[in-house]
């Protein structure tokens, strides 16, 4: 449900026409946080950082948010600090789905393949998927963050992605960062970073913020690391698999 009248996807294009930009014509992030601020001050920032991914065009994250062609198709991502309107006539097909996604991301995925670590992206990511559907069996009442369209899903803090943002049952947030092998004492930095912007930015007065770490397996500095810190939870995952003939069909 939309804070103001108008939802935060709606309010991005008054503030294009504030701003009265030209094709060609860029802006930074915080122009965009500083408008909303001085407008929209019930907007976190959080929530105006996802809104310029999904509406940007060339940005694949953009579709954990569901964008809609044509509506949400707003701005081009420059870097991850600026971004233009989106030129239809100069620009590539705006990414709508996870299929345009890959083609228009081919030569990054060539490369990623030649360093040997598309597997390992593709094996978090598809990780990453499965919990952000399936939280309970990580805690029971834990749900996926979501506010006007904007889910928990690789949601943006600083530049970064947390892997999945959740909500638990007392209403507290939970982000919980994956590690597709060994989670190290290294993770902890990391995570404290992004729970800190949470409690900074995103979280309402009172509103807790803790860390949950889910990796294939843990280790000992990591346990030890984690000893002395409560509102931090270690998780490892274990993967199992069946198979199932389907021809030919035996006696």
């Amino acid at each position: 449900m939309a804070i103001y009248e108008k939802p935060v996807r709606f309010l991005m294009r008054e503030m294009v026409n504030t701003f009265e930009l030209q094709n060609g014509q860029s802006f930074v992030k915080q122009q965009a946080i500083n408008w909303f601020e001085q407008n929209y001050p019930k907007i976190k920032k959080g929530t105006i950082t996802a809104h310029l991914i999904r509406l940007s065009v060339n940005v694949s994250s953009r579709l954990h948010y569901t964008p809609k062609p044509g509506e949400d198709d707003l701005f081009f991502q420059i870097d991850s600090n600026h971004f233009r309107l989106y030129d239809v006539k100069q620009d590539p097909l705006p990414i709508h789905s996870a299929m345009n996604r890959i083609v228009l991301q081919n030569a990054e995925m060539i490369e990623e393949v030649d360093l040997g670590i598309s597997s390992e992206f593709a094996y978090e990511s598809d990780l990453r998927d499965y919990l952000s559907k399936n939280l309970q069996i990580i805690e029971p009442g834990l749900r996926l963050y979501e506010e006007e369209g904007i889910t928990g899903v690789e949601f943006p803090v600083g530049g970064r992605l947390i892997d999945i943002l959740a909500v638990d049952s007392q209403g507290d947030f939970v982000v919980i960062e994956l590690k597709v092998s060994r989670g190290y004492d290294r993770a902890i930095g990391q995570l404290l970073r992004y729970m800190a912007w949470i409690q900074k930015n995103q979280a309402d007065l009172g509103q807790k913020v803790r860390g949950i770490i889910v990796a294939r397996g843990i280790s000992e500095d990591l346990l030890l690391a984690c000893s002395l810190m409560p509102n931090i939870h270690l998780f490892e995952y274990e993967l199992s698999l069946s198979l199932k003939q389907v021809y030919p069909i035996g006696n």
